[in-house]
């Protein structure tokens, strides 16, 4: 596969995902029916092994690799802390004040994964 559509895989699959993301956030937090909904549970999660299996097809193609190049390092370690953040918003958070600020926190995250992907520069804010 030519990178030019990995890329373009990859970024469809961010887009999907961040829409899902928000999406499912808003549903949660107004406490939305369609949160029980069987593709609701389903449908991120295929759209996040895409994004992931995208993410790292890219990364072999163009031969830059996590804990070898600092900026998808960073990429990486953003993720866990998004993927952290998801869980306390849509699993963990006791309240919804919590909820709420977690889900709020990990779009910055994402807002800054996506900054480092554009630039390739980790200290976006410190040079």
């Amino acid at each position: 596969m030519s990178v030019l559509l990995l890329k373009a895989l990859h970024i469809s699959s961010v887009a999907g995902s961040f829409m899902l993301f928000f999406l499912r956030g808003i549903w949660s937090l107004s406490g939305s029916a369609i949160m029980s909904r069987r593709w609701i549970k389903i449908v991120p999660h295929v759209v996040d092994t895409l994004l992931i299996v995208s993410a790292s097809a890219l990364a072999f193609s163009i031969r830059q690799y996590p804990f070898v190049d600092a900026w998808l390092t960073t990429k990486v370690l953003a993720l866990l802390l998004y993927v952290v953040l998801g869980l306390v918003a849509f699993r963990f958070g006791r309240s919804k004040t919590v909820r709420l600020t977690a889900w709020i926190m990990a779009q910055l995250v994402f807002g800054y994964i996506v900054l480092v992907a554009i630039t390739h520069n980790p200290w976006l804010f410190w040079n």
